[in-house]
């Protein structure tokens, strides 16, 4: 199968069997309706949509723009940091700058849930940002999950 590049810059043409056919290669963003590629890309986990966002500013627009992208892949931290998460949302902050705030927050709880710093005899055996402001509540689930250790 040949391959020529039309003059058109978005469109490839492809002989096939002696007769040229046109594949457009056009952006489905510039095509489809907004709400569309925001469901597109709400399809994205939070690594690949963060990636998205650094193609293209047409896609860059588009995801920054909506809040909806944010939200679901921000509820997977509210379930571990629900007081900071209710906290930024009650203060109007958008979904992606809760999800930045909150998300080192969900790791550490994690981490330390997990049972990753069981064995630290002391502050100085702590590996770098595996401390950070939490809540009351959140250290006392860690206190908790340590004495059950």
């Amino acid at each position: 199968m040949q391959q020529h590049v039309c003059k058109r810059k978005s469109d490839v043409c492809v002989f096939s069997e002696g007769r040229p056919a046109l594949i457009s290669q056009q952006d489905f963003t510039e095509t489809l309706p907004t709400e569309m590629s925001v469901r597109i890309f709400s399809e994205l986990d939070l690594r690949s949509l963060c990636s998205a966002s650094l193609t293209c500013k047409q896609w860059n627009d588009i995801i920054e723009g909506s809040d909806h992208l944010w939200r679901s892949h921000c509820l997977t931290v509210l379930a571990v940091c629900r007081r900071d998460v209710d906290g930024d949302r009650q203060d109007g902050l958008t979904w992606k700058v809760t999800l930045v705030h909150n998300y080192r927050k969900g790791c550490v709880k994690r981490r330390w849930l997990k049972g990753r710093y069981s064995n630290i005899r002391s502050a100085d055996d702590l590996p770098p940002n595996s401390m950070c402001p939490l809540d009351v509540e959140t250290w006392g689930e860690i206190l908790e999950a340590e004495l059950e250790r």
